[in-house]
Order: structure tokens, then C-alpha cells, then sequence
């Protein structure tokens, strides 16, 4: 759960500052006016921290190892397989953040509200769902970290069962794919 955690603050928080960055910089303009597809713009935008979240999925996979003497049933592929997975929903959000609000601020703190929280308290990390309201397990069902930390204990503690992680992966696939579509929307190569 912790990992899911660490992934989301790297992810969703970190990722939504970048283009509020450019707007409060003043800097968007020539950003614009770079020969840079949209595409281009989201991948340089986005890619950083994709590494520096597996870098730290890393880290944090060989702590729990080494450190805690957790097992890993599963294999280190799979396990990076489902991280990059999780990061394209957690990447999206933070770029859908970053195209959205106009200062750093305003970024950090939806980003925080709607990434880390949810990720922290909706996700089974600190409350077991099955002991929340019903109306809330409904809500959970929409956080892509749910899906993850699924995934890390599967992969953990039960091994590669893909009939468990196919389905996981696809909705965090596809929760990222509606993430990037409507970042991909609103990031104009104009000025407003």
C-alpha cells in the first residue's frame, strides 16, 4: 500500500506542477512556439517522472526485500509491468491537473485532494473496503489505486495470477487512456 502511496505523491502530485509551472513562469508561450506536437509536449512533460517513480518503485521493492523480508512470489517483471501500468492513470491525472489550473498552488493542492487522498484513504491501504459504507466501496471502485494495491499483494503474496491482474491493469489502462485523452483536449498549442 505504501508503494501505491509513494507512486501516487511521484505520479499525480509532482506531474500536475509541470505545465502550471510554465503559466506561473511565464514560459508556456515559447513552449509553444516550439515545433512540438502536443504529443511531443506530453511525453517530455511526462517522462521524468515516470522514471523517477519506477526508480522509486525500485527502491522501494528492494527495501520491502531486504529490509522487511517480505516475499515476492511473483516476478520483478510483472511487478515493473504493473507499476508502469499504474503510472499512466497516475501520470494523466497529474498532467489533467497541470493543464487545468494556472498556478503551482491551485495544482498541488487538487492534485492532493484528488490523487493523494483518495490513494491514501479510499484505496484499502489504511481502511479495509469491505468495512466501509456501501456507498463509499461504490466510490472506490473509480480509484485506480485500489486496482494497484490489489496488484502489489497479488504479485507479493500470491504470484503472476494474471486472472487477477489482466482485469486490474485494463481499468487502469483505461482510466489513464480517459485521463490523457481529455489532457490531450485541453492542452492547445495556443494561447488563451
Amino acid at each position: 500500500g505504501s508503494m501505491t502511496v509513494i507512486m501516487t505523491l511521484l505520479g499525480t502530485l509532482l506531474t500536475s506542477l509541470v505545465i502550471a509551472r510554465e503559466h506561473e513562469r511565464g514560459t508556456l508561450e515559447a513552449l509553444y512556439a516550439t515545433p512540438l506536437t502536443r504529443g511531443q509536449i506530453l511525453i517530455g512533460k511526462t517522462l521524468p517522472y515516470f522514471l523517477l517513480a519506477m526508480v522509486s518503485m525500485a527502491v522501494c521493492v528492494l527495501t520491502a526485500l531486504l529490509l522487511f523480508q517480505l516475499p515476492l512470489r511473483g516476478s520483478f517483471l510483472t511487478l515493473g509491468l504493473v507499476s508502469a501500468v499504474f503510472l499512466v492513470p497516475a501520470l494523466g491525472q497529474g498532467l489533467l491537473i497541470s493543464v487545468t489550473m494556472r498556478t503551482q498552488m491551485a495544482a498541488a493542492q487538487l492534485g492532493l485532494m484528488t490523487g493523494y487522498l483518495p490513494a491514501m484513504m479510499l484505496s484499502g491501504f489504511l481502511f479495509d473496503i469491505r468495512s466501509m459504507p456501501p456507498w463509499l466501496q461504490v466510490i472506490t471502485l473509480a480509484i485506480p489505486a485500489r486496482y494497484m494495491n490489489v496488484s502489489l499483494q497479488t504479485v507479493f503474496l500470491a504470484g503472476d495470477l494474471w486472472a487477477v491482474l489482466v482485469p486490474n491493469m485494463l481499468f487502469m489502462l483505461a482510466v489513464g487512456a480517459l485521463f490523457f485523452g481529455l489532457t490531450w483536449r485541453r492542452l492547445h498549442k495556443r494561447l488563451d
